[in-house]
């Protein structure tokens, strides 16, 4: 399967989207990570299919899932490039990390 992001660049993401309150692009990243899981579990499945129509189902599934992840892996790119984030470093902006500041300064 094709990516733009790694797994590396997507926990980043993610751990950064945790730390600062600002889940949606982690939201987004853990189902691009579902997708991925998913993928590979349908390989191993088609490996191991003892029919023609247990290698079709897996892959069916395996074509869904790769253009479904190929959706969300855009959409992580859109949400990052409207957000501010940086291309280079995935760093969130610095006006998404003050999200944290302000919710403990209101609370």
């Amino acid at each position: 399967m094709e990516t733009q992001f790694s797994n590396q660049q997507l926990k980043r993401i993610n751990v950064q989207g945790i730390l600062y309150m600002c889940s949606c692009p982690s939201q987004v990243g853990g189902q691009i990570d579902s997708l991925r899981k998913l993928f590979d579990y349908q390989a191993n499945c088609a490996e191991r299919s003892a029919s023609d129509i247990q290698t079709k189902v897996h892959q069916r599934i395996a074509d869904a899932t790769e253009k479904a992840h190929l959706i969300m892996e855009q959409c992580l790119k859109d949400i990052l490039e409207l957000e501010g984030w940086d291309p280079e470093t995935l760093e969130m902006p610095a006006g998404l990390r003050t999200l944290l500041e302000q919710e403990i300064d209101s609370g």
